[in-house]
């Protein structure tokens, strides 16, 4: 469930050559922390960084599970293990 202290990464004005270092590190970082769920936000234009996010979400091994925010479209909720 997310709240106001779900760690959260705002990618808005990022380019997609940045978003695969800066979405492993966030996840490295909060995997470190004991966090077990955190948000990356993304902005829904194009979806250009979403598809990008979940291909790098997809390919990283600490992450269990990610889905879209149901209730914000330009979000994606990350479980790590």
């Amino acid at each position: 469930m997310l709240t106001s202290k779900t760690p959260r990464l705002d990618l808005h004005g990022e380019t997609r050559a940045f978003v695969y270092s800066l979405v492993n590190e966030f996840v490295n970082d909060n995997y470190k922390m004991g966090n077990k769920e955190i948000a990356i936000i993304h902005g829904k234009h194009a979806n250009i960084l979403t598809k990008e996010v979940h291909t790098v979400l997809k390919e990283c091994k600490l992450v269990k599970d990610y889905k879209l925010n149901m209730w914000n479209l330009g979000e994606t909720i990350v479980y790590l293990k």
